[in-house]
């Protein structure tokens, strides 16, 4: 089972750039490049929200409809990490970021299709 570690939110300002992390420890079982990786968002009270996906090789990526532009998603199968590269944030983009793992024959945008999570990395964008 992949076990998943994000890393790099923190308190910024608005207008701030930020990039998380996700790094993957596969162990001896299947490697990180199999997996499609995604990251979601959820504040409190909220379901899990879904934010960008990108297939193992690196090159397909998916992004929500109404956070496109300022979202990146990107990997290096290399140093098994996923990034997540926010610009200009705002005040509602604070929430806990998370990345999972799934088959990438599955509906990226559903949180119930990733096989495994990591344990979130709280974003907090004051005015």
């Amino acid at each position: 089972q992949l076990q998943l570690v994000e890393s790099g939110g923190g308190l910024v300002q608005t207008g701030d750039s930020l990039i998380l992390s996700c790094a993957a420890h596969a162990g001896s079982g299947r490697a990180f490049s199999t997996y499609t990786m995604g990251w979601f968002r959820q504040v409190p009270g909220k379901e899990r929200e879904f934010v960008a996906a990108i297939l193992g090789n690196g090159r397909n990526k998916f992004y929500a409809d109404s956070l496109k532009g300022r979202f990146t998603i990107s990997r290096d199968n290399a140093k098994n990490t996923l990034y997540l590269q926010i610009a200009s944030l705002k005040p509602e983009d604070t929430a806990v970021y998370y990345c999972g793992a799934k088959n990438f024959w599955e509906r990226h945008s559903d949180q119930n299709n990733y096989l495994t999570w990591g344990q979130g990395t709280q974003v907090t964008v004051s005015s």
